[in-house]
């Protein structure tokens, strides 16, 4: 009986990265190799996996290999490997979409350069590395059998935007892929996939620690025995060949490993063809004994602050995969952490609930959170410009450990760059602000905003300009979090410059001005009363302001309250946040003020006091980056306030 055959259509972003595939010439090639045994190698992976809770799955075959066969005559090249396979559902999902975010970035940048390097870089990072097989075929077909199940799954398609989908037969578990090879041209590279050389060379080059044999069949000569028959011919042997050394590179001395080698096998398990900013090597002997080897990547991960992505170092026992993602191994502020870890101290049949209560994991996780940071530390110390790159790509995850690891957090704070009104263009560390501070200040100041602009140029800090002091612009949401938990360094007191009452300069100075300030408040005292009960509503306390040189108003808070920032965050949130009442601070010395004091002791009664305080209040919301509680109002008093002013004039 002859199984009937379904067509399908790609999705419509497969179908046009296929002609972009298909249709350009890439000098690159090779890679289409490197990624289809990557795939054989993770389909290895997830049946060993699942094997350990389900050993049925492997049950009268226990083979872990990947195959390459070739048949010159009919021009195809095969992969084959006895992992996990798929169903008939999955092969519709997995090869006939891209589920994956990015491909319209990728298809984009292919368009725009025509690079064939591009490409090589760009396809395992967007999980399209099956496509990669139109690149050297005209026609590609797909036999696979999910462990489990008795029915088999046939996938075909020529990259026409269709694919044909059919049930099939195929002895045992596992997954072929079957290329009609291209014909061989020399414009594009002339590589003869066929050949079994030039297999060797690319699994070799690009897939030699796959920790799984890739077997392929070489043929060799072998001479008659009897060396008096000059007649005799030799005899043509075909044998297996084991094509990749196999040995797990993270139990190599690092002499022994070549930057190449480990740049290829960190690719191979984070999907990421650019070269790691960082490789760590660890070995550790005693109570826990474990060797691991880290990648830092040189680019963040698009789905770095996805919730639902697939984070943590592969874990391994006794050089078996236990787990693919273990998120115990690091804290969540090193989720960007690429590797793997191999302890002979953990069992196979080891559950996720297990490894969280592991002794030897609470172990591991606290010795490789230490070296990370100490790999950072130097890196800082001896190779700045790189750690830039690093800080540039991963600077806001790493600020989140100083809120969430409180046994590193001092090691973390030393680590962490800021802008500052020191220099538009270098960032700073904590220490190096302390060293600048001046003579008898005691207090780090900071602020936190949207954006560099909008905390530059924020009226909270006109005095600090004023006066020369150096200010901390924290412009990430993450920041909100960090001075929630730092209280000081180095013995200094981190102070918000939105916060509180500002005392700067000598203590001379300081209470010159606060004596000044004192005065003049209980001029005010009236007006200021009045400018509060008409507020009310809004604001806490109206007072006058030590902070303001050229604004005529500003809004701060309490040490305890929120930031205007933190509280916009908390309100976009589910049920919404808390509305604060804050200070309206005004600035007693400019013209606005005095003219609006003028005016309260003439008449103190006026209509126009009412609408000068709310032009004010909206005024500071403004400035700071804030949305007015009334637009339409706000809109209509200064539309006033603009007819009385040109009447004024004429």
């Amino acid at each position: 009986m002859v199984a009937i055959a379904e067509e399908f259509q790609f999705q419509a972003e497969t179908r046009q990265l296929l002609d972009l595939m298909i249709h350009s010439l890439y000098t690159n090639r090779e890679i289409f190799l490197r990624e289809l045994i990557s795939n054989s190698s993770d389909a290895l992976d997830r049946l060993r996996f699942e094997a350990l809770m389900n050993p049925e799955l492997i049950a009268g075959d226990d083979r872990y290999e990947i195959r390459l066969e070739v048949d010159k005559q009919a021009g195809t090249l095969s992969i084959s490997d006895t992992g996990i396979g798929m169903s008939r559902e999955e092969v519709i999902s997995n090869i006939g979409t891209i589920a994956k975010s990015g491909t319209r970035e990728l298809r984009e940048k292919i368009k725009e350069e025509q690079s064939g390097q591009m490409l090589a870089d760009f396809i395992g990072q967007f999980g399209v590395g099956f496509y990669s097989s139109f690149m050297v075929a005209d026609k590609v077909t797909l036999l696979t059998r999910r462990a489990g199940e008795s029915t088999a799954t046939a996938w075909e398609s020529t990259g026409d935007g269709t694919y044909r989908i059919s049930e099939a037969e195929r002895d045992g578990r596992g997954t072929t892929i079957t290329l009609h090879l291209k014909p061989i041209s020399s414009e594009d590279g002339g590589d003869d996939f066929t050949s079994q050389w030039v297999l060797s060379r690319i699994v070799k080059k690009h897939s030699d620690f796959v920790a799984y044999p890739i077997i392929c069949k070489f043929e060799r000569e072998e001479q008659a025995q009897d060396v008096n028959d000059k007649d005799a011919k030799p005899t043509i042997v075909i044998e297996d060949k084991i094509l990749n050394s196999m040995k797990p590179i993270w139990t190599c001395a690092p002499g022994e490993v070549s930057d190449t080698e480990y740049a290829e096998f960190y690719r191979h398990i984070s999907n990421d063809w650019n070269e790691p900013l960082k490789t760590i090597v660890l070995k550790a002997e005693g109570t826990a004994e474990y060797q691991a080897l880290l990648f830092i990547p040189s680019k963040a991960p698009r789905d770095l602050y996805y919730p639902t992505a697939d984070v943590g170092l592969r874990l391994y026992a006794k050089r078996i995969m236990i787990v693919p993602h273990s998120e115990e191994l690091l804290p969540t502020y090193l989720r960007f952490v690429r590797g793997v870890v191999d302890s002979a101290d953990l069992p196979l049949n080891i559950s996720r609930q297990m490894l969280q209560q592991d002794r030897h994991i609470s172990q591991i996780r606290k010795w490789l959170t230490k070296k990370i940071l100490d790999s950072l530390q130097e890196m800082y110390e001896r190779d700045f410009e790189k750690y830039l790159l690093f800080w540039a790509e991963f600077g806001r995850v790493l600020k989140e450990g100083v809120s969430s690891d409180f046994d590193n957090k001092d090691r973390i704070l030393p680590l962490l760059l800021f802008q500052s009104s020191n220099d538009p263009e270098k960032l700073t560390t904590l220490k190096d602000y302390v060293e600048r501070m001046k003579e008898g200040q005691d207090e780090i100041y900071y602020l936190t905003g949207e954006s560099r602009s909008v905390v530059e140029n924020s009226p909270h800090l006109e005095a600090f300009k004023q006066q020369g002091y150096e200010v901390l612009y924290l412009v990430e949401p993450v920041d909100e979090l960090l001075v929630q938990s730092v209280m000081d360094f180095d013995g200094k007191r981190l102070k918000s410059a939105g916060k509180g009452t500002i005392k700067l300069g000598s203590e001379e100075e300081k209470e010159k001005t606060e004596a000044e300030l004192k005065e003049k408040e209980e001029q005010a005292s009236g007006l200021l009363e009045a400018l509060q009960k008409i507020l009310d509503e809004n604001v806490k306390q109206v007072r006058l302001s030590t902070r303001l040189v050229s604004s005529p108003a500003c809004l701060v808070g309490n040490e305890m309250d929120y930031s205007p920032q933190l509280e916009r965050f908390l309100q976009k949130g589910k049920g919404g946040g808390p509305k604060q009442r804050r200070i309206l601070e005004l600035n007693p010395n400019h013209v606005i003020f005095q003219r609006l004091q003028e005016h309260f002791q003439k008449n103190s009664q006026d209509i126009k006091i009412e609408e000068a305080a709310e032009l004010l209040l909206g005024y500071a919301l403004l400035a700071e980056g804030s949305e007015l509680a009334d637009p339409a109002r706000f809109n209509q008093l200064l539309i006033g306030a603009l007819v009385q002013n040109l009447s004024l004039v004429q």
